[in-house]
């Protein structure tokens, strides 16, 4: 703390401890934070279809290559991740299969509904893999 010892003791510490172990910033010999133009936060990475860090299934043009219901919506492994980094959140993967419990049949009902104008291909894919 800037100043002398007789100074610095007229001042009772505070019951918050404002040094701030994990700041990014170094402090100035007055005692402030300097920023030296960097993001405090780095962007986010983008959603990925392909490659690295694949979250979604990829829209696929070939039927045969679609297998009829893929393409479209987040993977089981984008789901864990996301919940991983969202605690308490409640995503889950598309209802896939023919004959769902009824919880996950009011789910898909209530998916379609909502789905109902979508136009693009993302979208398309997604509906065709909740079976809609």
């Amino acid at each position: 703390m800037p100043g002398s010892k007789r100074q610095n003791e007229m001042f009772e510490s505070s019951p918050l401890d404002f040094k701030q172990k994990n700041n990014p910033f170094s402090v100035t010999s007055c005692g402030r934070r300097r920023n030296t133009g960097t993001p405090l936060f780095a962007k986010a990475e983008p959603r990925r279809t392909i490659g690295r860090g694949k979250n979604f299934n990829k829209v696929s043009k070939n039927k045969k290559a679609r297998g009829g219901a893929a393409g479209g919506g987040m993977t089981e492994k984008g789901v864990r991740e996301y919940r991983r980094k969202n605690p308490g959140s409640k995503l889950r993967t598309a209802v896939t299969g023919k004959n769902p419990s009824k919880k996950d049949k009011a789910r898909r009902k209530s998916f379609c509904a909502r789905s109902r104008n979508w136009k693009s291909e993302r979208g398309l894919a997604a509906r065709r893999r909740w079976r809609c």
